[in-house]
């Protein structure tokens, strides 16, 4: 279980060959996860959630989601603040629990980001249809309809966004704040327009009967729990309350992106938590907000479930609500995309640099700053998952990756509070132990909500991740290389790469 030092770490972030650029201020940053999480959730999700787990009382999966999201946000601050380099919880596990599990956790924010990208990628081909329909112009059901072997314009936009991503961050930031300037004055502009076609009797049942855990699709979609004894219903009720907030609760990966990006942030010990938790209060309040209009719009039976928010305005007979507000949806859906792109793609290059991934791909360009190899190396993974799964498997699949690193976010704090109470802390997460164990325990709840399906899926990734580590990172890890016993501050001191000493070539550096 050998750690990797915070020093260490710190030191390894402004090493010249990977070393991303800071300019990134408040403002940006804020509208970066603004950006990432208004977007899959109001524009997608919120007719997924409703329709087949929660009904009208969607909005209160999103406001438990909300919930839980605050409690995790305010463990991410104390680490986010503490250790500003790329990687998010994998970085975090790295510096507290070891590396095996921060290995997990890294090959567990792959399967999140990816999964959660394919699945707003997915949504943002259905509001690009939808929008085009108004105009008369219907693209082919073979290439964009739900039953399309290969959805084109999601896979399109997928590698554009890479190709803008590739550009650099601040290419990037610009775009983002752009869009989300739209996407926000959209949201506004159905909320308005939305209210007066409210019909209460919409929402009754605000809570719509249980039905038995595998009613309909067999024993492979109940939840986790479900099947333990804990919980006999799946869909609707309470339990479909919950297994909705394990749905929507991606909807708040936002905070989880701003971390990773804590590397580019100026003075991010003192942006970063004002732009998490501001992030999550806004966010949660225009969620509850459209998806109590969208189900009082419509019955939650009958909701699109890829396009819910201009499928309820072309119902109502707004047509020219259904062109402005499908610009905003496709503007935020975009951002969205991009952003998880990005935040995946700081991920991979930590643990590259850890040499937990071969060390090639934490290249990073020497004028845009941006890491080129593992943009487009994810970027056309997304694209494949994207190209062969429909979007709930790729949103539960999200899901489930996101609440395993917030578990283990949550334990980390604990466990550094207790091996490094000197450890400098910029912001210091309040009641702990006890509230990253309340926290804990409602990511735990969540994830056991969650499918059978998706947990053997989830299974089967971080099997392949197990092995792959076994296989290369356990051996070739900087750590591994270069320690003299488990302890990783020994070993950083002894391996020249580590501390930045040695040669660095064009692909790598050598001890």
């Amino acid at each position: 279980m050998r750690t990797k030092s915070i020093e260490a770490t710190l030191r390894d972030a402004e090493r010249p060959a990977t070393r991303l650029g800071r300019s990134l201020g408040p403002l940006q940053l804020t509208m970066m996860g603004i950006g990432v999480t208004i977007g899959g959730g109001i524009f997608v999700l919120t007719g997924t959630a409703a329709a087949n787990y929660a009904g009208p009382a969607v909005a209160l999966s999103f406001a438990l989601g909300a919930f839980v999201s605050g409690l995790v946000a305010l463990c991410y601050m104390e680490f986010a603040s503490t250790v500003p380099v790329a990687g998010s919880a994998y970085t975090f596990a790295y510096v507290s629990l070891g590396e095996p599990i921060a290995w997990l956790i890294g090959w567990d924010l792959i399967l999140d980001m990816t999964m959660g990208a394919g699945a707003v990628a997915a949504g943002w081909s259905q509001y690009v249809t939808d929008f085009l329909a108004t105009f008369g112009i219907r693209l082919p059901e073979s290439i964009a309809g739900p039953e399309a072997a290969v959805n084109v314009p999601a896979v399109a936009v997928i590698l554009v966004l890479t190709a803008i991503l590739a550009a650099g961050v601040r290419t990037t930031s610009r775009l983002n704040t752009a869009m989300t300037l739209v996407k926000l004055a959209a949201i506004v502009l159905f909320l308005a327009v939305g209210v007066s076609h409210v019909d209460p009797d919409n929402w009754a049942p605000f809570v719509p009967e249980s039905r038995p855990a595998g009613a309909e699709g067999g024993f492979w979609e109940q939840p986790l729990l479900g099947w333990a004894g804990i919980s006999t219903n799946a869909t609707f009720g309470f339990a479909g309350i919950l297994t909705g907030a394990a749905i929507v609760f991606g909807s708040y990966s936002g905070f989880d992106i701003m971390a990773s990006s804590a590397e580019e942030a100026k003075r991010p010990q003192r942006t970063l938590p004002i732009a998490l938790m501001a992030t999550v209060a806004a966010c949660a309040t225009l969620y509850v907000a459209v998806s109590l209009v969208v189900t009082g719009m419509r019955p939650y039976t009958q909701l699109d479930n890829a396009a819910p928010v201009t499928g309820a305005l072309e119902v109502a007979g707004e047509d020219w609500a259904v062109r402005v507000v499908g610009v905003g949806a496709i503007c935020g859906l975009t951002t969205v995309v991009m952003i998880m792109l990005l935040g995946q793609s700081r991920v991979f290059l930590a643990m590259s640099r850890d040499r937990l991934l071969p060390g090639w791909f934490a290249q990073v360009h020497p004028v845009t700053r941006s890491p080129r190899r593992i943009t487009w190396t994810l970027g056309c993974m997304v694209a494949l998952m994207t190209a062969l799964l429909p979007i709930q498997d790729l949103a539960e699949l999200g899901n489930i990756g996101m609440l395993t690193s917030f578990i283990a976010v949550c334990v980390g704090v604990i466990y550094l509070r207790r091996r490094r109470p000197d450890l400098p802390r910029a912001f210091r997460t309040p009641w702990v132990p006890v509230l990253p164990l309340v926290a804990l325990a409602l990511c735990l709840v969540l994830v056991g909500s969650l499918p059978l399906i998706t947990w053997a899926r989830f299974l089967a990734w971080m099997a392949v991740g197990v092995l792959i580590y076994l296989l290369w990172g356990r051996r070739n890890s900087r750590v591994a290389t270069g320690a003299t016993g488990t302890d990783g501050e020994r070993g950083e001191r002894d391996d020249p790469d580590l501390t930045g000493e040695g040669t660095e070539s064009a692909g790598t550096t050598s001890a």
